[in-house]
């Protein structure tokens, strides 16, 4: 019998163990405020910002991607719902979203691209070259 008892600990111990390890990333992300990444076609991305906490993770974040986006009022002031199209440079889309917050942070191979910001109408564009150290393009409306 104690064998029998033992077997079922081990097995209940390998469950938990193997629970708590699935559980990890979803726990580290959460742990740092951040939403969850999204992903369109091969482009990766996360959109966010809002509170202070989600800011934080998001712009200590920002190293990490090869592209930052950053939305705000002339005034400095955060913008978020902001249409957010990017090209590469044979004009296809590599992204196309509504930003939820005031910051994207976007996984795409190097090369140039245009990015398409629009406030209620008010759209800006911006070239930027992906590639080597972070890049961000700051749109101010």
């Amino acid at each position: 019998m104690p064998f029998c008892s033992s077997v079922r600990i081990s097995s209940l111990a390998a469950t938990v163990v193997a629970t708590v390890l699935a559980a990890v990333p979803a726990l580290s992300q959460a742990q740092q405020g951040m939403p969850d990444m999204q992903t369109q076609g091969e482009t990766r991305f996360v959109c966010g910002g809002i509170g202070s906490d989600e800011s934080t993770a998001m712009r200590g974040a920002m190293k990490s991607h090869p592209l930052s986006l950053l939305f705000a009022r002339a005034d400095g002031a955060y913008l978020a719902d902001v249409g957010v199209t990017v090209m590469d440079a044979s004009g296809k889309p590599a992204l196309k979203t509504r930003a939820r917050g005031p910051v994207c942070l976007v996984d795409l191979p190097a090369g140039k691209y245009t990015v398409e910001a629009d406030d209620a109408g008010n759209v800006k564009k911006q070239m930027v070259t992906v590639g080597g150290k972070p890049a961000t393009v700051d749109f101010r409306f």
